[in-house]
């Protein structure tokens, strides 16, 4: 269930979030609830797939900056670590980094049961 208290658990900075929610916590709520559903996660993956680095880097820095907003702090950072080496245009093995947001992503969709 989707709770402050849950959010803290996983790691989530909820003060943070909340705050740029101007306190209301069922608009931060729904606005997790669309998170989870972005369809940058997606595009990510199969961009990166690709080697297509300019979509990738497009579809990890809109997607750093909604959870960098909401403070969604677990899969915040694998994706900001990611966005970097994607300005750079690095072809490196991505893998973990999908993986990590993948992970964290399914964390916070089971919350929303």
């Amino acid at each position: 269930m989707l709770t402050i208290d849950a959010l803290k658990q996983l790691g989530c900075n909820t003060d943070e979030g909340l705050s740029r929610c101007m306190g209301n916590e069922a608009f931060y709520f729904k606005l997790i609830g669309r998170v989870v559903d972005d369809k940058n996660f997606q595009a990510l993956e199969d961009a990166v797939a690709a080697k297509n680095f300019d979509a990738a880097f497009e579809a990890a820095h809109s997607l750093k900056g909604v959870l960098g907003n909401l403070a969604l702090t677990p899969i915040y950072e694998p994706v900001y670590e990611l966005t970097e080496l994607l300005r750079e245009k690095k072809d490196i093995d991505y893998s973990e980094y999908l993986k990590t947001i993948s992970e964290k992503r399914s964390e916070l969709a089971g919350l929303l049961v």
